[in-house]
């Protein structure tokens, strides 16, 4: 964890040469390997998850959502990369990483990572220790919400989302893909190329 970052573990991780593609900046291929680097380092070289012998299996990258924000060149100063856990699960945790080298962020991404069961080689359900070491890069808002959900299982209490009624209109666009109902509009972004 980072002093200056509380909530939030940082990597630093330097850029190399063999790195850059034709066009001149970080290849996109590599940026996905700084996002491994990230989360290696959290799950597999964190003082806490090496002393309490956390994941003793490793884990399995279970989903990529990535966006390229800027493009990114090779240069001496290293790169942070920031990592934050947004929710835990059953037996995953969704880690947001941002890329960054002041005052720039070159990319973030949503990974999803799930714990690893040795015999069976599939996802296994995350021990109380993992779950205690995982909260510990949670956001306060998100903690809060998250202890606040946990409180209301425990307690038995019944959380219902309840879905306000879509008008006739909303339904038919919904339906065929297009305007505010559509889950295809509401995905797009701009991206920036990376390589």
């Amino acid at each position: 964890m980072s002093a200056l970052n509380p909530g939030v573990h940082v990597l630093s991780c330097p850029t190399r040469w063999s790195d850059v593609d034709e066009n001149g900046h970080i290849n996109n291929a590599r940026l996905v390997g700084y996002i491994q680097e990230g989360i290696y380092d959290l799950f597999c070289h964190h003082a806490t998850a090496v002393r309490e012998s956390l994941f003793p299996s490793g884990f399995i990258i279970a989903r990529h959502e990535i966006d390229y924000l800027e493009q990114l060149h090779h240069r001496p100063e290293p790169l942070s990369v920031r990592l934050t856990v947004e929710r835990i699960g059953r037996s995953s945790a969704h880690v947001e990483v941002n890329v960054c080298r002041e005052p720039l962020t070159f990319m973030r991404a949503r990974t999803v990572v799930v714990a690893r069961d040795r015999e069976s080689g599939r996802s296994r359900k995350l021990s109380q220790n993992e779950r205690r070491f995982l909260s510990a890069f949670m956001s306060d808002s998100v903690a809060d919400r998250a202890s606040d959900r946990a409180s209301d299982t425990a307690r038995g209490d019944t959380v219902v989302a309840v879905a306000q009624p879509m008008a006739p209109a909303q339904r038919a666009a919904s339906r065929t893909g297009s305007g505010v109902g559509s889950s295809r509009g509401s995905r797009r972004r701009v991206r920036a190329s990376a390589g």
